[in-house]
């Protein structure tokens, strides 16, 4: 497989940053200078994957949030069964019904997850993949030009 991208990753650095907002401030001042910034790339190298723990998972968690996510759904669904109905009380009770039924199963799949998960995952958490440095690449035919604008901009500060 080949990673596409509409300038080859072999570019020409103008410009490495520690994060990804400087490296987005860089390439956005570009922008309003006029660059033809569809030459740059940011690229994120030294990736790493970043878990950030945010509770303890429990019995009545994992139920809570199944039946949060199944209401949503269930709602959803009665308001779609809801535009067919003939009066107003028919659209309410297709509301309240798919609002309940929904809310009922998502607490039953919450709790057959957790239970299937027999201990192992106690905990609820976010991830996401950060980089350690952000690199500028530019098209090499301009790359004297970005260089000088973003020069201009660590003078600004």
């Amino acid at each position: 497989m080949s990673a596409s991208v509409s300038m080859p990753l072999g570019g020409v650095q103008v410009g490495s940053y520690d994060g990804y907002e400087q490296a987005q401030r860089a390439v956005d001042f570009l922008s309003d200078q006029k660059f033809p910034v569809e030459n740059v790339t940011i690229i994120g190298s030294d990736l790493r994957m970043v878990e950030r723990v945010t509770g303890r998972l429990s019995w009545g968690r994992a139920i809570g949030a199944g039946a949060a996510s199944g209401a949503w759904f269930g709602l959803f669904v009665g308001l779609l069964l809801g535009i067919f109905a003939e009066d107003g009380s028919s659209w309410v009770g297709s509301v309240v019904s798919g609002l309940l039924i929904g809310l009922v199963f998502g607490a039953v799949f919450g709790a057959v997850g957790y239970a299937a998960s027999q201990g192992r995952r106690d905990f609820t958490s976010t991830s996401k993949v950060v980089a350690g440095r952000y690199d500028v690449m530019c098209a090499p035919a301009v790359a004297e030009q970005a260089r000088a604008e973003l020069a201009r901009l660590s003078l600004r500060g």
